[in-house]
């Protein structure tokens, strides 16, 4: 008997297929109402409808997803190209206002130095050593560019001084580079000293002031700027803040630690003073 179903099992469903259509049929033209025979039927071909109607539903349901996906993808698709189209011209903008800002601040310092006459510059690298603080900037003698000129920033901080220029670039020896040695001066007390590189501070990140008076009555926070002492650099560009007050290990003179203004590590862009007048 097992064998039998097993072998003729697709056939005996297709005569009850058959056999429920037929009786379908003759319930419609007998007015709806199906016999013992039409219901028995009907109980045995029930599990097989259902799952003809199952099958129809799963292939449908394969098919809109598969319809579907593919109309999400191209959205998802079109969405990260708008996406990327709308950071970059946030970007854009953030680099523009940045630029702005730059140009007002430059500005500002040129109406209060109109002497000071500017080339700008890109910052193409910085010194990767313990032993030097240096900054590659874009512009050399093609542009005017000399050795000893003092480099700022937009709103005047002082960032160093021009060691050696090429014909489209030159190095920069930065305020805390052990190379450094230039007039310093406090604006509270009008105390004058020598701004000096040290190594050990310059891994620091800071500078010394050295060779101050035995009167000068300093205190943490006091401005220091550049004093323009003996005509070589302009006066009264920003250099810092005092950090502390020491006496050296002679005890003859004192010295004071100063923190720079200017963030050597972020810069991007730099103006170099070609050419300013000194301020007796």
């Amino acid at each position: 008997m097992k064998d039998f179903f097993r072998h003729n099992g697709v056939w005996l469903l297709v005569i009850a297929l058959l056999l429920s259509i037929l009786i379908g049929l003759t319930s419609a033209f007998m007015g709806g109402n199906a016999d013992p025979l039409s219901n028995l039927v009907n109980t045995v071909t029930a599990p097989v409808r259902s799952g003809i109607a199952a099958a129809a539903n799963w292939a449908e349901g394969v098919y809109s997803y598969v319809f579907h996906y593919g109309e999400i993808q191209q959205q998802m698709e079109e969405l990260e190209q708008e996406n990327a189209e709308l950071r970059k011209k946030i970007r854009q903008g953030e680099a523009a206002s940045q630029e702005n800002e730059q140009l007002r601040e430059l500005l500002n310092l040129q109406a209060k130095r109109e002497d000071f006459v500017f080339e700008s510059a890109k910052v193409t690298a910085r010194s990767t050593d313990n032993w030097r603080s240096t900054l590659t900037l874009s512009k050399g003698s093609n542009a005017g560019v000399e050795k000893g000129d003092c480099v700022i920033t937009e709103t005047g901080l002082l960032v160093g001084v021009v060691s050696s220029v090429g014909t489209n670039y030159s190095i920069v020896n930065t305020l805390i580079d052990t190379g450094t040695e230039m007039g310093g001066i406090i604006t509270r007390t009008n105390s004058a000293g020598v701004l000096e590189g040290d190594l050990s501070l310059m891994q620091e990140g800071k500078l010394r002031l050295s060779y101050l008076p035995d009167e000068a009555q300093l205190v943490a926070g006091d401005e220091v700027l550049t004093s323009g002492n003996g005509d070589v650099y302009p006066a009264g560009l920003v250099v810092g803040q005092v950090e502390s007050v020491f006496t050296d290990a002679s005890g003859l003179t004192r010295y004071a630690i100063v923190t720079p203004e200017v963030k050597l590590d972020q810069l991007v862009e730099v103006f170099i003073i070609k050419e300013f007048d000194i301020v007796e």
